[in-house]
């Protein structure tokens, strides 16, 4: 905890406020199919809609052996938060904007703060993460809410939104590394990490990806962001706890 408030602080301090770029919204795959406007952008999010779905439901059958009974309501709020992903990333890639990007973010903290809790929880403890739940999700929205007024003042500030969404990636591999998991499979966790690192990486390269291969980055980034929600599905049935 000292170490991401330590972080935290250096970022505001050091790091100006950082409005949202319009050019963000501009992604290179323009193509309208099946009357669908930025057609592949809109229904890469398909899986994970289905992916929440499936997960909401699997968590509460009785067989699975890599899940923490204790953090019942976290695997709820990372499995609805897909499905939350699915929804709000398609809406918004129908018109992209300022205003449609806000339910779209909502729902990325939403599931990045539920996967948080649940490896902290595995970590290092189940009660401390089932308090920390409620509150870190409350975070994670008021950093979109900060945002989007911010950026409405003309005054765009990125800055605590980044925060959420990266510094948990920093903390989640350093806590397994340091504290180890009550569930073995570690490998599968480091493995999601680095499947988000290269979703955020083909995202960059949006254009060059399109005209490399015809299929835009940002539409590949869907794909791949979904496999690592995929990993972390399967990981309730081949993770098992550590006597």
């Amino acid at each position: 905890m000292l170490f991401s408030l330590a972080i935290s602080l250096l970022v505001i301090i050091f790091v100006p406020p950082v409005s949202q770029d319009q050019k963000y919204h501009s992604f290179v795959d323009q193509r309208k199919i099946l009357g669908i406007t930025h057609f592949w952008n809109v229904v890469t999010n398909i899986p994970f809609l289905i992916i929440g779905i499936i997960g909401f439901f699997k968590i509460h059958k009785p067989n699975l052996t890599g899940i923490l009974p204790d953090l019942i309501r976290a695997y709820s709020a990372f499995f609805m938060g897909l499905v939350l992903i699915g929804l709000g990333s398609g809406y918004y890639h129908l018109n992209p904007s300022n205003s449609t990007l806000v339910g779209d973010r909502m729902a990325i903290t939403i599931t990045f703060m539920s996967f948080f809790v649940l490896i902290f929880g595995e970590s290092i403890s189940t009660k401390t993460a089932s308090r920390l739940l409620v509150p870190l999700i409350f975070l994670g929205l008021a950093s979109v809410f900060y945002w989007n007024i911010s950026e409405n003042l003309g005054k765009g500030d990125l800055r605590f939104y980044a925060l959420v969404q990266f510094l948990p990636m920093i903390l989640i591999p350093v806590m397994l590394l340091v504290c180890g998991s009550c569930l073995s499979g570690r490998r599968l966790i480091i493995t999601i990490i680095l499947v988000y690192g290269a979703a955020k990486v083909v995202e960059i390269y949006d254009d060059k990806i399109y005209e490399l291969i015809g299929f835009s980055g940002h539409s590949l980034k869907h794909l791949i962001a979904a496999f690592g929600a995929f990993i972390f599905l399967k990981g309730l049935e081949l993770r098992k706890p550590i006597n």
